[in-house]
């Protein structure tokens, strides 16, 4: 950055109550606190957040959005069963996505280095202070940032569409993965990026996401190694 270039802070969103129910719903659907078949009452739910019950309905839209519950007519909501792989056809999804997004940025020369270089900063800063959901957020501005630049609206809107930042949070729980390997991740994609390394750029993308899938291949076929 030139002595004339304005300094880029993170981008930073402040979570609607009706947000923060959605995350912690989510959280503790796939921890198991809530069990698939489980039923989610509104009434119950806004006494136990100490709401009303219009952010809680806003929640649960959200979640069926995401296909972690199911509303059945004249009988309430309830938790879907095989929410595990409903998150791990997301991560594929959105490697799609994110790998469409870095070439597209990357072509138009509309990607935001700096702005990304503050979001590694702040997850690099997270980490050290075990700040999981200061990660979380540092990671959906960082990728935001780059499907914002690749200037396709329909692109945007199916990322949208998929939740990202509840999807994080979740996946930060699940996998009980390690902040700094995120901030790591972060920036060895950023390199690629700056680099002007196209491909390798797009691959790393697309592994990034890839990688959360859990499945028992790679984007590329390759088997997994299994951990015993």
């Amino acid at each position: 950055m030139t002595p004339d270039e304005p300094a880029v802070t993170p981008l930073v969103t402040r979570m609607t109550l009706a947000q923060q129910i959605r995350e912690s719903l989510v959280v503790r659907i796939v921890s198991g606190e809530i069990q698939p078949g489980e039923r989610l009452v509104e009434t119950r739910l806004a006494a136990m957040y100490g709401t009303s019950q219009a952010p809680v309905r806003e929640a649960l839209r959200d979640l069926e959005a995401m296909r972690m519950v199911e509303t059945r007519p004249r009988r309430g909501t309830f938790v879907r069963h095989f929410v595990q792989q409903t998150l791990r056809e997301s991560y594929v999804v959105r490697a799609a996505l994110e790998e469409t997004a870095t070439r597209l940025a990357m072509l138009a020369g509309t990607v935001p280095v700096e702005a990304l270089r503050a979001e590694v900063k702040a997850m690099r800063a997270a980490a050290r202070a075990g700040d999981a959901a200061a990660a979380a957020r540092a990671s959906v501005a960082f990728h935001r940032h780059i499907v914002d630049a690749a200037r396709n609206e329909l692109l945007k809107l199916s990322w949208e569409a998929l939740q990202i930042e509840a999807r994080t949070s979740v996946t930060m729980v699940a996998a009980e993965v390690r902040l700094k390997d995120v901030a790591r991740d972060h920036a060895e994609l950023l390199r690629s990026i700056e680099d002007g390394d196209l491909e390798t750029a797009c691959k790393h993308a697309r592994d990034h996401q890839w990688h959360y899938a859990d499945l028992p291949h790679d984007a590329h076929g390759r088997a997994r190694r299994q951990v015993s």
